[in-house]
């Protein structure tokens, strides 16, 4: 995947927040359950927490508590996006940098769902981005530090992302990478906002869990509506009237694929959190399922095609 060199990137719903008082790093912090809020890999907090010994017990919200001690979090934090402005400017910026790419991809993205809310004769209201580094308060859903992963938040409609997870997704879960690879990540967290546009994540009871849970379902629709964007990617124009993203391969979708399977329940039990896998325990799907989804909207492009919540079959 390439990004049109001349395009023109749009850093308005981007806040850089690694500036501004972030830093510090390590498991700890606390991120609201339930809506999306843990996110594309979130479920790994619950396993090396609990195989440091830690607790699992609830918070007041529905969040997730960690061991005192081990949050290393940041107060006062401030968006400063001078820098991305300034370096942010076109596609080719987003060819030869991790932040700008994700800026051109948060672009696409707003440029598909606006259109297909418009479509739908909704108003899209897009999210805002925000990078961190190490740890991160946030607006409605606490604290959290960059183990949790990316993840969005449902009372803020904010998503959250420390840029150094796609290095994490390569060295400790051994994806392929790449940048339709990493779009797949962004487009998932995309996902759970527009699940909280339409109400979708309000079906879900927090910490539900097992092979067919809501919140299963919840992530399972978040990696269909990721790859109903991949479908439009090379063809949504953004403001600037073009298309930022061309040249979308075979490798590139097989990349996504390969970090849905990387990324599911079965496979983080597996490799990451003892050996033992335990369907009770599942929050995001297994590997196939999440591969299944992600494939049924990348190949319909059709998000009425992902309704997880209304089938028995979830892969």
């Amino acid at each position: 995947m390439r990004f049109d060199e001349n395009a023109e990137l749009d850093t308005s719903n981007i806040d850089d927040l690694r500036r501004g008082g972030g830093g510090g790093g390590g498991i700890g912090g606390r991120v609201a359950m339930g809506g999306g809020g843990l996110g594309i890999v979130g479920l790994i907090l619950f396993f090396l927490v609990s195989a440091l010994g830690g607790g699992g017990g609830s918070t007041n919200g529905g969040g997730f508590a960690l061991p005192d001690g081990l949050s290393g979090l940041s107060q006062g934090q401030t968006a400063d996006t001078t820098e991305i402005a300034q370096s942010c400017r076109t596609g080719a910026d987003a060819n030869r940098s991790i932040d700008c790419e994700v800026t051109a991809v948060v672009n696409s993205l707003d440029g598909y769902w606006s259109d297909a809310f418009a479509r739908a004769g909704q108003t899209y209201q897009p999210p805002r981005t925000n990078f961190f580094s190490g740890s991160v308060n946030t607006g409605g859903c606490g604290s959290a530090t960059s183990d949790v992963g990316p993840f969005y938040c449902p009372a803020d409609s904010e998503v959250y992302i420390d840029l150094s997870f796609f290095q994490e997704l390569e060295s400790r879960f051994g994806a392929q990478g790449g940048p339709f690879a990493r779009a797949y990540v962004i487009a998932h967290e995309y996902g759970h906002h527009i699940q909280n546009l339409l109400g979708t994540n309000r079906q879900v009871r927090a910490g539900d869990s097992g092979p067919t849970s809501g919140s299963v379902r919840l992530e399972l629709q978040a990696d269909c509506y990721a790859g109903v964007w991949g479908n439009h990617a090379t063809s949504t124009p953004t403001a600037s009237g073009r298309p930022l993203i061309v040249d979308v391969n075979q490798d590139d979708v097989n990349a996504a694929l390969d970090t849905a399977e990387r990324i599911g329940d079965d496979f983080i039990q597996s490799n990451l959190g003892g050996g033992r896998v335990d369907q009770s325990q599942f929050t995001h799907g297994s590997s196939a399922q999440r591969e299944k989804w992600y494939t049924t909207g990348f190949q319909t492009g059709d998000p009425a095609r992902c309704d997880t919540f209304s089938t028995n079959n979830l892969g």
